[in-house]
């Protein structure tokens, strides 16, 4: 999963990437509203975390932008104007959810899981595949019994292929989930990463199917367990 972190509290920001990082969630962090503008036109995130006092452009301007170009990436408002003008101007115009500053970190990390699973149309946070229970919420990987040993970005690749079971996933979506501004993911990379967890899933009878110059797919629609 890919956060975009749009804060120019230098200090909060850097609590947020260490949060969101121990999380396992890819994270791109921007300090100034033209930036966001500029970057959320041109990438894609999975959820946008948005402060609205920022300089050069307004957090509800940027608010205001996306959803004039049919982005529908959730965003969570992260401020300290906690009028309620501001609160429902920031929901009107698109928001998701809105947290006042300061915040507890647990419920904020409860909020994200929300959304993030919200935005995968998933009314479950578990989904099971063969054995394989993948929890969307605590970003985790088990069986009924025991949970399974998988590096962070094999669970975020597997993660990606799981929330879209019926079809086949892109090379370059998958790139893109793993990637920031300032480390790309080749396609060798991603290659390689799926040729690992092919063998991960082996023992459970699971396999990774390749479209060729497609993408990658299930070969069997996981169940859905609520």
């Amino acid at each position: 999963m890919r956060i975009l972190v749009v804060e120019d509290n230098k200090k909060l920001a850097e609590g947020l990437l260490n949060v969101l990082m121990s999380n396992q969630y890819v994270v791109d962090m921007v300090s100034n509203g033209a930036d966001a503008d500029a970057v959320i036109a041109a990438q894609r995130f999975d959820l946008i975390i948005l402060d609205l006092t920022l300089p050069d452009m307004d957090g509800l301007e940027v608010l205001r932008n996306l959803r004039g170009r049919k982005i529908t990436t959730p965003v969570l408002i992260l401020t300290a104007r906690g009028d309620l003008d501001d609160l429902v101007m920031g929901l009107d115009i698109g928001a998701d959810d809105y947290m006042v500053k300061p915040f507890e970190i647990n419920e904020l990390e409860a909020r994200i899981r929300v959304l993030l699973r919200r935005s995968a149309g998933n009314s479950t946070s578990h989904i099971k595949l063969g054995p394989l229970i993948l929890d969307i919420q605590n970003n985790t990987l088990s069986t009924e019994n025991s949970p399974v040993d998988i590096s962070a970005r094999e669970l975020n690749v597997l993660t990606v292929i799981m929330m879209s079971p019926a079809r086949i996933i892109p090379k370059n979506q998958i790139a893109e989930s793993l990637s920031t501004f300032d480390s790309d993911i080749s396609d060798n990379a991603v290659e390689q990463i799926v040729s690992r967890l092919r063998k991960r899933l082996h023992i459970y009878g699971i396999n990774i199917g390749t479209a060729r110059g497609l993408g990658y797919y299930l070969d069997t629609e996981p169940a859905r367990n609520g």
